[in-house]
């Protein structure tokens, strides 16, 4: 089988400084591993690990919602008519989040926390646990017809949120992507240029290993779907990927895969053949975020949404027991 590669557009040719060791560093957080593999100073490993938990901490802190105590579960759980202000990640993150709500028609939705707890998928009464029933479509309509994105206000000069009353904020969708951003401005911020970091497979690379070749990565593919794509792989020099696929996180209802990947306007699971969306950014917010909202979209809209932007993606599209590859014009600029 063809195996192919993609690389960005722009290489730096700096090298790690000759002392340098390479450090690998992980552990948990978000419900999920971390990993950073670092090319450091010897002898940096405990202060670099510190530094990078810190960052974690403060993304768990502010945008959990798993945690009661998070600014996020406080807003979500706050009564109607309470203005909040929001810290600076969390404030950052929903509006970027709302961006992509914007752009994508909706079809992104931070505000959708309502309906990710309906089906399961929220932090409690989950959909793998006793006694979890689907829910019916008149409580799903009810909640769409709410619509709670139209109804939180959000003051960008004093950085604060309106909770007009049962808004539930669910940034799951890209908070982990952030969050890899962070561990890489940690990193940079300490002179550190040379890393791959990643939380739950998403991921972001600078720089070059010491035998000067980049962090090569392969993209990831969808269990159980037979061929259809070519093995791809790709330099993360400059860049970070984020996946979003049907198969991560679902359960059968009515004789069909109900995927965890919602489509905030219809308040029910995506069912357009969507394997799985791919997408390259230098930002792996950016790029988490559009990859669950080019799920939503589907092939046609999403790759139109793509182009627009200019984004690099690709969409595997379940056919006939295989895969179908639909890519975007900037990720077919990163093919070697």
């Amino acid at each position: 089988m063809r195996r192919r590669v993609l690389v960005p557009l722009a290489i730096a040719p700096a090298l790690p400084p000759r002392a340098s060791t390479l450090l690998d560093l992980g552990g948990s957080s978000m419900g999920t591993s971390w990993s950073a593999r670092v090319m450091a100073p010897p002898g940096a490993g405990p202060a670099v690990l510190e530094s990078l938990q810190r960052q974690l901490d403060l993304v768990v802190a502010q945008m959990s919602h798993w945690d009661r105590d998070s600014n996020l579960s406080r807003f979500n759980s706050a009564p109607a008519g309470n203005w909040h202000r929001l810290p600076d990640a969390f404030f950052t993150v929903l509006s970027y989040a709302l961006e992509v709500a914007e752009a994508s028609g909706g079809a992104y939705d931070p505000c959708a926390g309502a309906l990710v707890n309906a089906w399961g998928f929220g932090a409690r009464q989950r959909y793998n646990e006793a006694n979890f029933y689907a829910p019916l479509p008149a409580a799903t309509q009810a909640i769409v017809a709410r619509a709670d994105r139209q109804r939180l206000q959000l003051d960008r000069a004093s950085r604060r949120a309106l909770q007009p009353g049962g808004v539930q904020i669910d940034l799951s969708s890209v908070a982990k992507g952030y969050a890899v951003d962070l561990l890489a401005r940690c990193l940079e911020a300490q002179g550190l240029h040379h890393y791959l970091v990643e939380i739950g497979g998403e991921l972001r690379g600078a720089g070059t290993k010491a035998d000067g070749q980049p962090w090569w990565v392969a993209l990831e593919g969808v269990p159980g779907a037979g061929d259809g794509a070519a093995p791809t792989t790709v330099a993360l020099h400059g860049l970070a990927i984020a996946t979003s696929g049907d198969y991560r996180r679902y359960f059968e209802h009515g004789g069909r895969r109900a995927s965890h990947t919602l489509d905030p306007r219809t308040g029910a699971p995506i069912r357009n053949d969507v394997a799985s969306v791919t997408v390259l950014h230098a930002e792996c917010m950016a790029a988490d975020a559009l990859s669950t909202a080019l799920s939503v979209l589907g092939p046609e809209q999403g790759l139109a949404l793509a182009e627009r932007q200019n984004v690099a993606a690709r969409f595997l599209l379940r056919h006939q027991g295989a895969l179908r590859e639909v890519v975007s014009t900037a990720y077919e600029e990163l093919l070697q």
